[in-house]
């Protein structure tokens, strides 16, 4: 049950728990003492909302940046791993198999501020050897939500009697 209540929050976190038990065929107190469960035990980690920026009126910029790092001794990638995720501009970070160590994803609002956030403060960290960093132009599809309407606008003209 906890996969299914799970998918469900990861797919609309404002779904009710008196809807969870409907579709669940399970209780309200149920679906409650599963979801305080898992919020206990660090399954559940917050809720956030999806939001498309590009329709917003707010100027943001996003990257992604490929690090190279030098894992210290006994802590692997893990201490350097935090050391970045401690960065309020940092959205999110994974360890990655590849040609590169970690993926960083950051906000900013102008490429300027990204610039100066890898210059400033990621490329200087002990352990990083290198860094590339890549711009997001457009985002498609974001934590499985479709962002851009896939629908194109008729440009016929409408002729009437």
């Amino acid at each position: 049950m906890r996969e299914k209540i799970l998918n469900l929050l990861y797919n609309n976190s404002r779904i009710s728990h008196e809807e969870m038990a409907v579709m669940l065929g399970s209780t309200k107190e149920d679906i409650d003492r599963e979801i305080s469960d898992m919020e206990k035990e660090g399954i559940i980690c917050g809720y956030t909302t999806m939001v498309n920026w590009d329709k917003a009126d707010t100027e943001r910029v996003s990257a992604i940046i490929e690090v190279k790092v030098a894992p210290q001794r006994g802590l692997g990638f893990d201490k350097i791993a935090e050391r970045i995720y401690k960065f309020d501009e940092v959205e999110s970070v994974s360890l990655m198999s590849g040609g590169f160590d970690l993926a960083v994803t950051i906000e900013g609002k102008s490429m300027k501020e990204v610039a100066i956030f890898v210059h400033e403060k990621l490329a200087p960290l002990e352990s990083v050897l290198s860094t590339s960093t890549h711009f997001v132009l457009k985002k498609y599809k974001e934590h499985g939500v479709t962002l851009v309407s896939s629908k194109k606008k008729d440009g016929r003209m409408m002729i009437t009697p």
